[in-house]
Parts: C-alpha cells; structure tokens; sequence
C-alpha cells in the first residue's frame, strides 16, 4: 500500500521540558485511514454519545470536538445532556501543568453547572503522547464529586477505526457492576449496539417486554448512567451491532458469565429471529408460545401493509454499501423480503463470522468486495445496472449522477427501519425513491459532446 504525508501535516515537534516529543499527527498516515477517518476518539464517541444523562469532554485542541451529537441522529425519551460536547481547547500556548489544570477545573465547573450522572474524558492524541498525570486527576475528581470519571483512551493512538470501538468498550466496562439491582423478572437482557436511530429502539424494547422479558439496559441508545451500572445482572445479551460491541459482549461472558447471541431488528426474518432466541434461551414453554402468537399476528398485518409497495419494487436490483457488515446482512435479507434481489454488497468493517452471512444471504450472483471506493462502486452500478442503492449521505450525490433511486441507510435517516413496523417504512421509502415522477428527471443523458474526439494538443514547436 502506497503511504504518502498529507498536504499541510506539519513536521514540528512541541517542546516540554525541554524535550523534543514527536506528535503521532505527524506521522504517516495511509490513504484508506485518512479516507475512513479512523480516529478512534471519534468512534469512541460514536458509540458513547447517546448515553443521555452524561457529559462528553475532549481533552485537546478544540477542533478534536467536531464529531456533534448529530452525527448520530439518536434520540433520548428524557435528558437531552448528550447534545453538548465540551473540550479543554488546549492549544501550543498551553504547557503540561497548564493543560492538566484545565482539565481539573473544567471537570469541576461542568458537575456545578449540569450535575451529570457521569464525566466521560476523551485524550486525543496529543494529549495521549504528553500522557502526564491525567489518570490521577480524574480519579480525584471522581473521589471529590462523588460521580464516575472515565477515561476513555490513553497512550499512542493508532490510526484505526476499531481501537475506537475498544476504548468504548473498555469504557462501559469500568461502569458495569458498579451498583446492584435486582430484577423485576427472572428472565432480564441487555441490548447491545443498538443507538436508537430516530427511534428505532422503542418499539423493539416493547416486544420483549410483552413476552415478560425485562430490559435491563441498552447500549448506548437512549440510556442512562445507573442502566448500565446495572448491566451485569441480566442473564443475556443481544449483540445488535457486532462491529462496535462485540468486544464488550465477551469481556461480560468472560466476568459475569453472561452469554450473548448476536441478532438484527431489521427485518421481518430477523426481528422474529431475535424475539425467539431470547425465548428459547430462558427456555420457558409460555413464554416461547406467546412469542409465536406474537410474531404470527405481526407478521400477517406487516405483509397486508407492504403489500402495495412490494408488488411496486419486486424483481429490481439493489446495490448495499454501508460500514458495518452486519448491517449489509439484515439488508440483504430485508430487501429480498421485499422480493428485490441484491447485486452489489459492500462494507467497511465486521469479522469473517458477518462477511460470511453476507456470502450466505446474498448468493453466488451478488458481488461482495470489501471497502470499495467510489470509482469502483460507480463502474459496478453501471455494469450491473443497479435500479437502488442504500447507503449513507456521501453515496447520494453518486445515485443522483447516475439517475439511481437512493435510500438512505446511515445514521442520519429520519425514519426507524428496525422493528415489524420498521421494514414498513423501508418499502415505503424504497417504492417513493424507485417511482416518485421527478425521478426520471435526474436521469443523466449523453451529452452531444461525449461522442466528439477531443482535439490533440498542437506542439508550438511545430507550428
């Protein structure tokens, strides 16, 4: 792999105490990771922001702290603290001694002003390499407030994606098993990798709650502080996200003796899936018979409501690019619910346990390539002529060029694709994207100058 130093990356070093500390900033940094943005403060926060009732604080410079609270479109049923983001802003005037009191008073001002459940700091990189008495300050202030202040990340940060999504975890860690609780039920779970995308973890909670299966927290969607302190008592956990969680799900397997089964809430397949591997693994004979009835009737009134817009979208071809490969997954098998059929697969992350789903749910005639750039997926929509393509905010403007129907599939959608009524609002989004009148006018026509030679340059020499 080519490795070449970005256009305006500086070469300085910062002096403390008269040492010369090299900045991993500076580093080299690949094309793919600067293409990713694999910072992993950034998918720290990623996972942790929609905890509602705590307070995020980059500890580094102020730009550090771009990554919003939109960024996620999450929603919270009650605090809304996790819209704010805080930093330290610790710029080149600022020496160690000057950034770690910074950082012990702005802990101190934020507990006055919001009296959070719960301070999470992230250390950037700069500030990770100067490392200092960081971990000391945070434990007093903890000790001081009475109040749980995390560290999420220290130390050299490597340019990778999913160091991120561990630091999160190793984060949740230190909270689980801080306070006892006992269960209203005997059969409680934890939802994990689940971020309530425009609501779409609400109606999921209440099927198992009507099957008399207690949620003991979720992670990180709509939750609080004292949920997941209480994690460690449930008796499963369902993995949703395998991507950012899955590190989490076997640390708790390993400590509490939690076991955990990964599954999807996108789809009718997959949401029936879910519902009866909780079932079945508290193994109660009533319990499994009022999860059948219960998919049973939502099943037949889901089918009469898609009915209209599956007779509008079946047989068309649909290209998946998405970053999590267990979301390519639950697409796969949500679309072909709908009578589409798949040709293009293509993610960003996920463990050889997802791709091989991917494999397994889209058949032999789909393509599935691994972190396919633009150019690529541009020449393989034309090949294959592609009638949809699902993916996040920066793969529009590529349907639009190419007159493709476009369904936005990312964390910034408006509408809850998870649940039985989930997969209702995917047909309606699908069938209004592929048949809505104006769509033929985005159709892109050869232009009278695409046939025509472009003229050769003359030589002056010659002329």
């Amino acid at each position: 792999m080519t490795v070449f130093k970005p256009i305006g990356v500086k070469s300085e070093r910062i002096l403390t105490r008269n040492k010369s500390i090299h900045l991993a900033c500076d580093d080299d940094i690949s094309g793919r990771d600067l293409a990713l943005e694999a910072c992993p403060c950034l998918k720290a926060i990623s996972v942790l922001s929609p905890i509602s009732d705590s307070i995020h604080l980059i500890h580094g410079p102020l730009r550090c702290a771009s990554y919003s609270w939109d960024a996620r479109r999450c929603v919270s049923s009650g605090p809304i603290l996790y819209k704010n983001r805080f930093s330290t802003d610790i710029d080149e005037h600022d020496d160690i001694s000057d950034s770690e009191r910074k950082l012990a008073q702005t802990i101190r001002k934020l507990h006055a002003v919001y009296n959070p459940a719960a301070i999470f700091v992230y250390i950037s990189c700069v500030l990770g390499k100067i490392n200092g008495n960081i971990k000391t300050i945070c434990k007093s202030a903890a000790k001081e407030l009475r109040m749980p202040v995390i560290i999420v990340g220290s130390g050299n940060f490597l340019k990778n994606r999913d160091l991120g999504y561990k630091l999160a975890c190793n984060a949740l860690l230190k909270l689980i098993g801080s306070k006892t609780y006992l269960p209203r039920s005997p059969y409680a779970v934890n939802i994990l990798g689940e971020y309530n995308i425009a609501g779409g973890l609400w109606p999921v909670r209440s099927y198992f709650e009507e099957m008399g299966i207690e949620v003991i927290s979720t992670m990180t969607g709509d939750s609080r502080v004292k949920e997941i302190q209480r994690a460690h008592c449930a008796g499963l956990n369902l993995v949703h996200c395998s991507s950012s969680m899955i590190t989490l799900a076997n640390e708790l397997k390993k400590k509490y003796g939690i076991h955990y089964r990964r599954v999807s809430f996108l789809g009718i397949g997959a949401m029936s899936s879910a519902l009866r591997n909780a079932a079945e693994f508290f193994d109660d004979p009533c319990m499994i018979d009022e999860c059948d009835k219960m998919i049973s009737k939502e099943t037949k009134r889901i089918m009469r409501q898609i009915k209209h817009h599956r007779a509008r979208i079946e047989g068309k071809q649909a290209a998946i690019y998405v970053n999590g490969a267990s979301k390519a997954v639950s697409l796969t098998k949500a679309l072909q619910e709908l009578g589409m059929e798949v040709a293009i697969v293509s993610s960003l992350s996920g463990d050889w346990v997802d791709r091989q789903k991917i494999c397994d749910a889209a058949g032999c005639n789909a393509i599935i390539q691994r972190d396919l750039n633009t150019c690529d997926l541009k020449d393989l929509l034309v090949k294959r002529k592609v009638d949809l393509l699902l993916g996040g905010i920066k793969e529009q403007f590529l349907a639009q060029e190419l007159g493709i129907a476009f369904c936005d599939i990312s964390c910034h959608r408006t509408f809850a694709f998870e649940g039985f009524n989930g997969i209702t609002n995917l047909a309606r989004e699908i069938n209004t994207s592929m048949n809505k009148p104006t769509r033929k006018l985005t159709v892109k026509k050869e232009s009278k100058f695409d046939s025509l030679e472009s003229p050769k340059d003359e030589d002056p020499a010659l002329g």
